[in-house]
């Protein structure tokens, strides 16, 4: 069973070594089998997020899965309280003790979820195309069921997390009833569909990005010379460096930088206090 699966993965070259985050979820420990299928060196990393009474139970699962594997473990504590945006603070909690480099157990279906997601927040291609194939997502290409069925043909017993089942958060919404209508309406599993218009997405973003990193995004004249698809994305990469945490621009900003180039305005607010006015040609943020 292991052979046809490794054949779609992108592991590295043996024998790394490698860092993969295991969190005990089915997906993970199978990233986690597979990688040491592949002949990586192993080390296992299990964050607990102190959320639930079981996580010190779920670290133990992922210890004793590293040891009958032959790869190294290593757990870490973050503490997350409770409250708005719990999802994005966990991950960025995870992310700082994980090194930059570290696989993770992101499958089909969490790309085929993302882009719904971020459909559902009105993303242009950049997140649309998110979760794109990379070195550090090596079994993106296999399914959820996949990797439940191999770890349950190796005898490893997965954590079950019950946040996963929780209609708080979108994710799971979407996972539990968008997905399954879809599925009724196409008469058909759509999760290949949406990965399809992921990767086509994917490849518009990088080639939008390539285009824009040969303008000035300050030069007015040349942004009304571009196509604005192309426009806008010069603009988003050039605004973000201006803006709080470093994040892109949303389209209500852009839409109103593009009157300023555009000349139906002189100046316009950005977020986090700046303005961005437009003289001699050239844009400037104050």
């Amino acid at each position: 069973m292991v052979g046809p699966l490794l054949t779609r993965c992108r592991f590295p070259e043996p024998p790394g070594p490698v860092t993969c985050a295991v969190s005990g979820g089915a997906d993970s420990l199978a990233l986690l089998v597979l990688a040491r299928c592949a002949g990586l060196t192993v080390t296992a990393v299990h964050v607990d997020h102190g959320l639930r009474p079981s996580s010190a139970a779920e670290a133990a699962v992922v210890r004793d899965a590293a040891a009958r594997l032959g790869a190294s473990f290593r757990a870490h504590t973050v503490h997350v309280g409770e409250g708005p945006n719990l999802e994005a603070r966990a991950r960025a909690a995870r992310r700082a003790v994980l090194p930059g480099d570290a696989l993770t157990g992101h499958t089909a279906d969490d790309r085929a979820e993302t882009l719904l997601l971020n459909l559902l927040r009105g993303a242009g291609p950049a997140g649309l195309g998110a979760l794109a194939p990379s070195a550090r997502r090596p079994i993106l290409a296999l399914r959820r069921t996949e990797c439940a069925a191999l770890v349950t043909a190796v005898g490893l017993d997965p954590v079950i997390d019950p946040s996963n089942d929780d209609p708080r958060f979108r994710r799971n919404r979407i996972r539990h009833e968008l997905l399954p209508l879809l599925d009724d309406i196409a008469e058909r599993d759509v999760v290949p569909l949406l990965v399809r218009s992921s990767e086509h997405l994917h490849r518009v973003d990088r080639h939008l990005a390539q285009e824009a990193a040969l303008v000035d995004a300050r030069d007015t004249s040349a942004l009304r010379a571009l196509p604005e698809p192309v426009a806008v994305e010069a603009l988003r990469g050039w605004l973000r460096t201006f803006l709080p945490g470093g994040h892109p621009p949303d389209a209500a900003t852009v839409g109103r930088v593009l009157d300023v180039v555009h000349l139906r305005r002189r100046a316009t607010e950005l977020p986090g206090g700046r303005r961005l006015v437009r003289r001699q040609g050239t844009l400037r943020v104050e």
